[in-house]
Parts: C-alpha cells; structure tokens; sequence
C-alpha cells in the first residue's frame, strides 16, 4: 500500500528518502520571485520567502516540474550527488 494524500502537498510529511536522482537548483540572478515554481511543485517542496523560493530537499522529489514550469527558466536540475 502507498502513501495516502489527503490533499493538494499533504505528502510533505513524507521526507524523500535517498532514492532522488536529481534535485533543482534555483539560479537567483535569474529568478524573479514569481513563484510559480512553488505553485507547481506537487510536494509543497518549494517554499516562497522573501529572498526567493528555496527548495526542501528534505521532500523534494527530484521530478523537475519546478524547472518546467520556470517561465525565466531560473531552475536547473542538477544530478544528485551523494
């Protein structure tokens, strides 16, 4: 049985775990704090603060819909590194 979702990023109580392969790196002389990354991101990983997003690897997922979806195309995934 897999994990239940009760809504929209509840799964952020479910740390990712070793198994990510690459993880986003926000690019912040590109990045204009629209937000989108954060809106879009499934696991509620990315957080919105006042310097710009900043991405929990603790629940970050690695599936680079963040970096898809960056209209200034400010995030770029990166291969884990162990």
């Amino acid at each position: 049985m897999g994990a239940i979702i009760d809504e929209p990023g509840s799964s952020v109580r479910y740390k990712t775990g070793s198994w990510r392969v690459q993880r986003p790196v926000i690019n912040s002389e590109k990045c204009t704090k629209c937000f989108i990354c954060a809106k879009y991101c499934p696991d509620g990983a990315i957080n919105p603060t006042k310097d710009g997003p900043v991405v929990d690897y603790d629940y970050c997922k690695g599936c680079g819909i963040c970096a898809n979806e960056c209209p200034m195309k400010a995030i770029e995934m990166v291969p884990e590194v162990k």
